[in-house]
């Protein structure tokens, strides 16, 4: 009879005798030259680097984005509280839900473009002014706050334009010092 030997031993001699294919062998690189990555933002340009604020493409689209977001979050939680208000003692739970969810979305739909048009007019509203001044500085920001109330209402007429002008302005004006005080006295 022949020598048997278990698998054991022939697994062995066998890993011995040949070696294991790695294809990624060639692009073996230390882990830490993949991750050491800079701390600071890289720019292409210097006149990139010496620029502190946003581009105007980021700012209009952030304004845009923040409101439509902030708008639909707001507009379908109004929206669930109007569909729970809606329900009626015969309703099956499926008709409930369908309220709900119907009530939500037209209300999220709503709020979302409303609060979209105001940073959409807001964001271009400040990238003028900062244009036009060549400053950065927070009375941007409060004539950017003023035009936005003054446009977005002026369909309405003069006097409710010049209501939402001034309301507009006066909401930029402490959301901005309000940053800036938040910033000076809360140690982050």
């Amino acid at each position: 009879m022949a020598h048997q030997t278990s698998d054991h031993e022939s697994s062995s001699q066998l890993s011995n005798q040949t070696r294991i294919y790695n294809p990624y062998k060639d692009l073996e690189v230390p882990i830490r030259n993949l991750y050491q990555l800079p701390t600071s933002p890289e720019y292409l340009f210097v006149e990139e680097a010496r620029r502190k604020r946003r581009s105007w493409g980021e700012n209009l689209t952030f304004y845009t984005g923040c409101g439509y977001f902030a708008g639909a979050a707001g507009g379908a939680t109004t929206g669930v509280v109007t569909g729970f208000k809606s329900f009626e003692s015969g309703d099956t739970t499926k008709l409930r839900i369908n309220r709900v969810l119907n009530s939500s979305g037209h209300s999220g739909r709503t709020w979302g473009n409303r609060l979209g048009v105001i940073g959409l007019l807001y964001a271009g509203i400040e990238i003028g002014t900062v244009a036009v001044r060549d400053t950065d500085d927070v009375w941007n920001n409060v004539v950017a706050g003023l035009g936005t109330g003054a446009l977005y209402r002026a369909a309405r007429g003069v006097r409710s334009a010049a209501v939402a002008g001034a309301v507009g302005g006066v909401l930029v004006g402490v959301a901005v010092t309000a940053k800036q005080a938040f910033k000076r006295y809360v140690p982050i």
